[in-house]
């Protein structure tokens, strides 16, 4: 039994995945642009994740752009039966690595063919729809034009399951009305716990939450608590972090990314810290 098994797993759509995934964001250049330094090295992450139990891998060809994908392809293909890849559209990135909103059906349907042919793939396990309203936090809007783009190019079967990213209760309301939705990715951690609710409500749909950002992203997690229940339990900080998430919900599913083959084995590592309860509530109040 793997290591990666210990945290269980769960289902996105028809697919059982590990809860303790990977996130390949960090294998471009600097500020997701670019090139990564090297390349080899980003192979050889990818290729120990793989190894070391894990099946649920979270990419976008728009990281690079394009190059993420292309890394993942020539690491992980030809792709295990039980590997699902995960990928996001709905931004297209600028000449100087802007973020930019891409919604429309014609760049949804764009986007979707570029992850197919730099990924290597006749279809795509899972899409996630990225809403762009305002690329740091999640603000209504309607999503009924490039969801109704994402959902067609299902239909012509180019896409298996959907979800919806940097969402709103209300939007992902709407998107289930529209459709079968299997994931939703938010930001979610420690600190920032504004979709308590909308993770208790997805379990009980048995739809997958997956916190992006889970230890904070650009702004690293800082907690005295955290520091503390580290030491208590002889583990890194960003080790609790991420136990806490996986035992936060069993929907839960965690991509951490790294291009760093330690920090990989730290990440994974995390699934063997068990927190008591009084760590728990302790860790809990830390968003207060």
């Amino acid at each position: 039994m793997s290591e990666v098994s210990r945290a269980g797993t769960w289902l996105l759509g028809e697919k059982s995945v590990s809860r303790m995934g990977y996130g390949t964001m960090q294998l471009a250049g600097p500020q997701v642009f670019g090139p990564p330094r090297d390349r080899n090295a980003a192979i050889s992450v990818l290729r120990a994740a793989l190894e070391s139990g894990i099946t649920h891998f979270d990419t976008s060809d728009f990281y690079g752009p394009h190059i993420t994908n292309q890394i993942v392809r020539e690491a992980l293909s030809p792709y295990r039966d039980d590997v699902t890849l995960v990928t996001k559209i709905g931004v297209k990135r600028g000449e100087k690595g802007q973020w930019n909103r891409a919604l429309t059906p014609e760049a949804i349907n764009e986007a979707v063919h570029d992850n197919l042919r730099n990924l290597g793939l006749e279809v795509l396990d899972v899409v996630n729809l990225r809403l762009m309203f305002n690329p740091a936090k999640p603000v209504e809007g309607d999503i009924t034009e490039p969801l109704e783009a994402l959902i067609a190019l299902k239909e012509q079967g180019l896409i298996r399951e959907l979800g919806i990213s940097n969402a709103t209760l209300q939007q992902v309301t709407q998107a289930r009305s529209m459709t079968e939705i299997v994931c939703v990715q938010n930001m979610y951690n420690l600190a920032n716990r504004q979709d308590d609710a909308m993770i208790d409500l997805l379990a009980a749909e048995n739809i997958a939450y997956v916190p992006f950002f889970p230890l904070g992203g650009f702004t690293p997690l800082q907690s005295a608590e955290l520091d503390r229940v580290a030491a208590e339990h002889d583990a890194t900080p960003k080790q609790v972090a991420l136990a806490w998430l996986l035992q936060r919900s069993p929907n839960i599913l965690l991509i951490p990314g790294t291009s760093s083959l330690a920090h990989l084995r730290e990440n994974i590592a995390s699934v063997n810290v068990e927190l008591s309860d009084d760590a728990v509530a302790e860790l809990d109040g830390i968003a207060g």
